[in-house]
């Protein structure tokens, strides 16, 4: 089977939806199919473009046995809304050229949020290939960005509206990514028989258990430190400063050390409010190669998810919280909803209410007080993900549903 993909996030850009499409698509094509992949030149999420990228407007690369199609974007950083929607019409125009004139023909297409106008973008490129549609929904929006005050103008909140309704409307297939989303998706009157739920999940071979003094540790000058990570986009919405008060509560303790890992639009204001404070139990580093995350996760006595309070936040499923249990480490959720919610239900870790930061700190005393618990929360994880959430699995699935979609009769197991 012919897969046109269109996402426009892929490795080297550090995230989950690049790491979802380029794992799915690397299984696909160890089945035997024709995958070609449509994305824009890595700049996510410092608007940067590497050097080897800089001042190209096409490139054709060969990925895990499959095509890559990098066409071009207008870079942005992840912080100025109206940048951002330039940068996200430049991916929409762009990835129709590069799909309709140089992708060729396909019996699929599938479009992944963020952000929604790959949808369209999608939509436009099954409509000239005369082929099936697929939409994956990874967050609710435009609800995201309103909650989070990103989207403030009601008429750019009636048209963002009319669009996710015109997109779930005209998909031969949703997928969500939760199971909140997927009841969101039917509860706006999509048929259920239309959506189905895939999560996100892990690359068994590359999340794994190691050891806990490793170079990491070494790296960052921690030897028997109790290391709370966070490993991940420092966005608006996670509202990372909840961790930083609750490392001036714990400051005067020296067996606690906060390290944050990674890029975002909040970093500097994390960064500057941590420095106010003048904490020097905290530790901030830049985005780490996608080869190295297993390692700093073990390197970790205890890693976090965190995110703000809002109720769009409570229908999410983090990709990173697959990540740490698959590296068999407890997960400090500062969330609500479905995430949290799991968390409990594979007994992996513990659960805080977001925006608490006395009760985080009480949380990562007793953690650090009770060993034995933290080590049956780290194997409890593991087993859980490696039973549930193996991507290998998920995209076996998946691509069963391609199959039928497209008419056609293969072997996917």
């Amino acid at each position: 089977m012919k897969i046109l993909f269109l996402s426009q996030y892929f490795p080297p850009e550090i995230c989950a939806p690049a790491a979802r499409v380029s794992e799915l698509c690397r299984y696909w094509a160890e089945k035997g199919e024709e995958i070609t992949v449509i994305t824009a030149f890595p700049n996510h999420p410092t608007g940067v473009i590497p050097d080897e990228y800089r001042g190209k407007k096409f490139m054709r690369e060969k990925v895990d046995g499959f095509d890559l199609m990098r066409s071009w974007i207008y870079p942005a950083p992840n912080r100025e809304f109206f940048k951002r929607l330039v940068c996200f019409f430049s991916f929409l125009l762009s990835s129709i050229y590069t799909a309709i004139f140089k992708a060729g023909k396909c019996d699929v297409v599938i479009a992944t949020s963020p952000q929604i106008f790959v949808g369209l973008s999608g939509w436009i490129v099954s409509v000239f290939k005369k082929a099936p549609y697929v939409l994956e929904i990874r967050d609710l929006w435009p609800e995201s960005a309103i909650e989070l005050g990103v989207l403030k103008n009601r008429y750019l909140i009636a048209l963002s509206r009319s669009l996710e309704r015109f997109l779930y409307k005209h998909a031969d297939l949703l997928v969500a990514v939760s199971k909140s989303i997927r009841d969101a998706i039917v509860q706006s009157g999509i048929p259920a028989n239309r959506v189905i739920l895939l999560p996100n999940g892990i690359n068994p071979e590359l999340f794994k258990p190691g050891e806990r003094i490793n170079r990491k540790r070494a790296q960052i000058q921690m030897k028997d430190q109790f290391i709370i990570s966070y490993i991940g986009t420092h966005g608006m919405a996670h509202g990372l400063e909840v961790v930083v008060d609750a490392a001036r509560i714990l400051k005067e303790d020296p067996r606690f050390h906060f390290l944050f890992i990674g890029e975002g639009a909040e970093k500097k204001k994390v960064i500057a409010y941590s420095q106010k404070l003048k904490l020097e139990n905290v530790t901030f580093l830049p985005s780490q190669p996608k080869s190295e995350i297993p390692e700093w996760y073990v390197a970790s006595d205890v890693c976090m998810v965190v995110l703000k309070d809002l109720p769009v936040f409570e229908t999410v499923l983090p990709s990173k919280m697959f990540e740490i249990m698959a590296c068999q480490r407890p997960t400090l959720m500062v969330a609500r909803g479905e995430c949290a919610e799991m968390v409990r239900d594979s007994r992996s870790g513990v659960v805080v209410p977001p925006g608490d930061p006395a009760r985080l700190a009480e949380a990562i005393r007793e953690l650090a007080d009770n060993e034995p618990g933290r080590v049956e929360m780290a194997q409890n994880g593991r087993e859980y993900v490696l039973k549930y959430y193996d991507r290998r699995e998920l995209a076996g699935r998946y691509l069963d549903h391609l199959y039928r979609l497209a008419g056609k009769t293969g072997k996917t197991g």
